[in-house]
């Protein structure tokens, strides 16, 4: 039986690369990427406070505050822990922002510091 060896010369492997590439670059090569739908950043730093238990402010649309830890979180709400108080669930809708509540201490620090140095001042 006599077999023959059936081998793609160079010419053919490299015109198969430029067609492929052809396909998967845009018409206009200035064109910029599409950045992906999901990034998962909320996801992950929704993860890091929950395993850190990290002490949450959470601020309401209407203004109202709520202090807690996020105990459990999915794409429409999140669970706050709370110890003075019930647990709540809070639609992420109604959430105007959130921040660390070290963070809160921090700023009431830094504030009482300069009221005290507006108030030497004054003395002088």
């Amino acid at each position: 039986m006599n077999r023959k060896l059936i081998r793609t010369t160079l010419a053919e492997v490299r015109e198969r690369a430029e067609r492929d590439t052809s396909r998967r670059q845009p018409s206009d090569p200035n064109r910029k990427r599409v950045p992906p739908e999901q990034t998962h950043a909320e996801s992950f730093y929704y993860k890091k406070q929950m395993d850190n238990r990290t002490p949450m402010v959470v601020v309401l649309q209407d203004g109202e505050v709520l202090r807690g830890t996020i105990e459990w979180y999915d794409r429409n709400c999140i669970k706050l822990h709370r110890l003075d108080a019930p647990n709540l669930l809070v639609l992420k809708h109604n959430v105007k922002y959130m921040y660390k509540d070290e963070d809160a201490k921090e700023y009431e620090r830094d504030e009482s510091d300069s009221d005290q140095s507006d108030e030497i001042a004054e003395e002088e």
